[in-house]
């Protein structure tokens, strides 16, 4: 997917987060939006996600040089970030099943395989509300990998993780961010060591 930013302002209250935000981010792309806490990085990652609308401006998406009509976008988006949330009653396989309901994966990869590559299979039939938070953030990127998208949005990728778990993330994003454009907001260079294209949202201020 191409997404083209045109003059992409947002405002709360009277408050300025960015504004005239123009920039072009290129299919097979992978992208980071940096800057401080607070500056507005996951601001701009929703509202490219179509979660949050822009006070200004206008994005416009594209596959395959086809534009994509705004309200069939979601369809080609895969989201993971800390505060998204987990229905907490289901074990993991049932979330991990429940969420192809709406969002199918891969068909190449397995609903054990998926489990099992953020090393969770063991605690398949327990509840997510009985989930570390790096244990459910391992599930948040796992869900965001292997669904089949165009469009890879990672909010601070590796928020709640230890050592294994940031080790496992980086072993995903080398595997799996061929074939799609991926954006990723985060303040540590590690998160985005394959991007090519950096905006820096501080600039936009």
């Amino acid at each position: 997917m191409k997404i083209c930013l045109n003059q992409l302002g947002k405002r709360y209250n009277r408050q300025w987060v960015y504004q005239h935000l123009s920039h072009n981010i290129q299919q097979h792309s992978i992208t980071a939006i940096t800057g401080a806490n607070g500056s507005g990085k996951s601001t701009l990652l929703q509202c490219i996600a179509g979660a949050v609308a822009p006070t200004t401006g206008h994005i416009h998406y594209y596959h395959n040089e086809q534009p994509i009509v705004p309200t069939q976008v979601y369809q080609h988006i895969s989201y993971a970030a800390p505060y998204m949330e987990l229905v907490l009653e289901f074990t993991l396989q049932e979330q991990v099943v429940f969420h192809q309901t709406f969002k199918p994966y891969y068909p190449q990869y397995t609903i054990e395989y998926i489990m099992d590559s953020v090393q969770l299979s063991t605690a398949k039939h327990k509840p997510i509300a009985q989930f570390s938070s790096g244990m459910q953030q391992r599930l948040k990127l796992a869900l965001a990998f292997y669904s089949k998208s165009s469009l890879l949005l990672l909010d601070e990728p590796t928020s709640n993780l230890d050592a294994q778990g940031i080790a496992l993330y980086q072993q995903l994003l080398a595997t799996h961010r061929h074939g799609r454009t991926t954006v990723i907001s985060s303040n540590d260079a590690a998160e985005y060591a394959y991007a090519t294209n950096i905006i820096h949202i501080e600039q936009y201020k």
